[in-house]
Formats: structure tokens, C-alpha cells, sequence
């Protein structure tokens, strides 16, 4: 029986349809006023109550449905709704006192029945309305990779892309309306990948091969430089992992990279935790250019891109829990706008290398506190048949912590 308050109910839908519904599952669709889903969902339904197919944009939708809220309503879903799926997009503006949730098993779980795989072991990733691109965010060496595809079209997409990233060696398995009577399971190389007619709903399997000529990238911060593409505005390896450190990102934080050059400091927080946003700031046309193309290689497209110079691009944006500043420290107002956008108990890290920032530093951790740090590092070179030591520029560091005493 639907608990009392509890109007919406969100109900899974195996590739078996509604044979497989629980006595609970049924009971809600009959009782609704409202049945909401994907036409396909809909479709199966021969009951007399009003249905709404979901609108672009899916917001517009929800509106619809919370208007109808203290009345029973039904939302249709496949497999389980919080597993990529309606479920969590709801429960940003209904709370879970109002809804009953009745999850199927999702395509992960069958999938991991299929192939033998642990699902705790496995990476997983939709790229339903996604870019392809957060593909290359995950991968790695061994790793076994899950992924709801977008149509018929992903597993070439994923084959082609694999390839791309020296992953080409790589075992992919495509499973096809999983738990049905239709299920088909294809499997093959991605180099070679050439199945067609896949259909609409299917679910990716990959166990990752990395080519002999390739190099592995972790997600520990300090990349190599050469995975960027960058015009000398970059912050060297050993700077960006101490800066990242400092930075220290913790799950769904929001990073304002300032000056972001070729976004290296930006991606590399993202890469730290599936949740990690963003926004990097950055004047230069053709450097915007870069960090759209190391966006994509390094496996972050949600990186949020703004164009313009700061202070003035910085009106408006987000309040960010960490702000770092590699570029444009001398620009007037800049840390001072930084420092009162900066969250209570949020990090702020600039990194200087000429005279006049590292004064600029200097007065500012006079005035706020914090820690200033330089640090110098040297790389062997050759010297005729001898190595020595060359110096990389020094970089001045600040790091600072705001006072915690206006957090609510």
C-alpha cells in the first residue's frame, strides 16, 4: 500500500515488460491519475488513466508532474531509476518523502550476471545524452568498463574512440535487450569492431588492452606534459602536482581556474573524482582551442569553458569551494574578487613567476595569512657527453585558507 505522502511512484521496467512487475509495482501504475514515460514504456500500458510522453527540456515535464503532487502519480522507468536513471533527476525537486521508488535490476546487474564480472570491480558510465568523450576519463590497464550506450551507433563510437586512445587491443562484448527474450550477446576486438545493426538498447562491455606503444595516464595529479597541447603556458609537472595538492579537491567541489592557459590544473581536478566541476577562465582564443582539445583527450567535456578576463569574467559564476590562479595575478582587483567570491573555508592557490606577482603575493598573504612557498626544480640535460642540471623557472606559491567563521 502507497505510504501516506508518498504521491509519486517510480517504477523499473525490465527488458520482460510488465509480466515481471511486482503486485506493488502494478497496484501504482492502476492507481494513478498521471502515468509518465518514454513512449515505449507507454506503449505497453492498455490502461484508460492520462499519459505524458517526457518533453525536451525534461524540466518542463517535471513542472507538469508536480503539479498533480498529493495526487497519485506514476513515472515508467527502465531497470533501476537510480542508476543513471529518471529516479535521480526527480529527486532534485521532489524529495524522497514523496516518492516510492521500484527498482528493476539495472543493465549493470545483468550484465554482471552474463559475463561473470563483480559489479564493485567494474568502472561504469552512461553515455545516454553524454559526450564520448568521458570514455577516456576511465580508462586504464586490465580495467573492466560498463556502458549504457546512447543507440545503436555507441559501440562503433566506443570502438573508434578505444583505438584512438591505444586502448585498440581491447576485448568489447555489446549485450542486447538484456533479460529478454531478444538478448543477443556480440563480442570482438575494438581495432577491428565492424558489427552493425546493433539495437537501440544495449549495454557495452570493454575489458581494457592498452597497446604496446602507449602510455598509460593515472588519475593522480602531475600528468605528463606532453599529454597537453599547449603553447608554453603550461604548469609544469612537478608545479601542478603541488598545486593540486594544495588545491586538494575533494568530491563535488567547484574549482575556478583563472587564467586557465591550457586547462591543465582544471582537468586534472576533474579527473580526481567523477564529481569534481570546473569552470575555467581564460582570455585567449587560441587557448581556448587547447583546452577543448585536452578536454577531450583526458576524458573531462564537462569542464565549462568561460572566455574573457578576470576580474570582469568572474561576475556571476558559481560560488567555488577552491580558486586557482596561474595567470594575471598583477590584473587590479583581481585577488581581492577572487578572495570575496572564495566560499568560507575555501583554498586559494596563485602561483607567480616574475617580480611584480610575486609582490603582489607577498602583500596579499601580509594582508589574509597563508603560506608562501618557492619552488625551484632542475631536470638533467645534456652537457657534450655529460649530463647537468637545468633549472626550470622558479614559481612562488601562495596557498590560504579563508577564515571558517562566516560558514553557516
Amino acid at each position: 500500500m502507497q505510504t501516506q505522502g508518498k504521491w509519486l511512484s517510480v517504477i523499473g521496467i525490465g527488458e520482460a515488460g510488465l509480466s515481471e512487475l511486482s503486485p506493488l509495482a502494478r497496484g501504482s501504475i492502476d492507481r494513478a491519475t498521471l502515468i509518465v514515460g518514454g513512449q515505449r514504456h507507454l506503449d505497453m500500458l492498455d490502461s484508460p488513466q492520462p499519459k505524458m510522453v517526457w518533453e525536451s527540456p525534461i524540466e518542463s515535464s517535471i513542472a507538469a508532474i508536480i503539479k498533480y503532487r498529493g495526487t497519485p502519480v506514476c513515472v515508467l522507468a527502465s531497470g533501476d531509476p537510480l542508476c543513471y536513471g529518471i529516479g535521480v533527476t526527480l529527486l532534485r525537486y521532489i524529495s524522497i518523502e514523496e516518492m516510492t521508488i521500484i527498482p528493476a535490476p539495472s543493465a549493470f546487474s545483468l550484465a554482471c550476471a552474463k559475463l561473470g564480472w563483480s559489479l564493485t570491480a567494474v568502472e561504469t558510465l552512461s553515455l545516454c545524452g553524454r559526450s564520448p568523450d568521458f570514455l577516456s576519463g576511465i580508462l586504464a590497464p586490465t580495467s573492466q568498463l560498463l556502458i549504457l550506450s546512447a543507440g545503436a551507433d555507441t559501440p562503433q563510437i566506443v570502438a573508434d574512440l578505444l583505438t584512438q586512445r591505444g586502448y585498440g587491443d581491447s576485448q568489447m562484448t555489446v549485450l542486447e535487450h538484456l533479460g529478454g527474450t531478444r538478448e543477443q550477446v556480440s563480442s570482438g576486438i575494438a581495432r577491428s569492431w565492424s558489427k552493425s545493426d546493433m539495437a537501440a538498447l544495449n549495454t557495452i562491455a570493454i575489458e581494457c588492452r592498452i597497446d604496446r606503444t602507449t602510455t598509460p595516464l593515472n588519475r593522480l595529479p602531475g600528468l605528463p606534459d606532453s599529454a597537453y597541447h599547449h603553447d608554453g603556458q603550461l604548469t609544469k609537472r612537478e608545479v601542478r602536482a603541488m598545486t593540486l595538492a594544495a588545491l586538494a579537491p575533494m568530491p563535488g567541489e567547484l574549482l575556478w581556474d583563472v587564467g586557465a592557459g591550457c586547462g591543465s590544473i582544471g582537468i586534472e581536478w576533474l579527473r580526481s573524482h567523477p564529481r569534481c566541476q570546473t569552470i575555467a577562465i581564460e582570455q585567449h582564443t587560441h587557448r581556448l582551442q587547447f583546452i577543448s582539445d585536452n578536454m577531450a583527450a583526458l576524458g573531462t567535456p564537462h569542464l565549462q569553458l568561460v572566455q574573457g578576463k578576470a576580474p570582469a569574467a568572474l561576475a556571476n559564476l558559481p560560488t567555488p569551494d577552491a580558486i586557482f590562479i596561474g595567470g594575471g595575478v598583477t590584473a587590479p582587483g583581481l585577488l581581492a574578487t577572487c578572495w570575496t567570491a572564495l566560499r568560507s573555508g575555501g583554498r586559494l592557490v596563485a602561483n607567480a613567476v616574475t617580480v611584480e606577482s610575486e609582490l603582489q603575493l607577498l602583500q596579499w598573504q601580509q594582508q589574509v595569512g597563508g603560506k608562501l612557498t618557492r619552488i625551484a626544480i632542475q631536470r638533467t640535460q645534456n652537457i657534450g657527453g655529460f649530463l647537468g642540471w637545468k633549472p626550470l623557472i622558479p614559481v612562488t606559491q601562495l596557498v590560504v585558507v579563508k577564515s571558517l567563521e562566516a560558514r553557516e
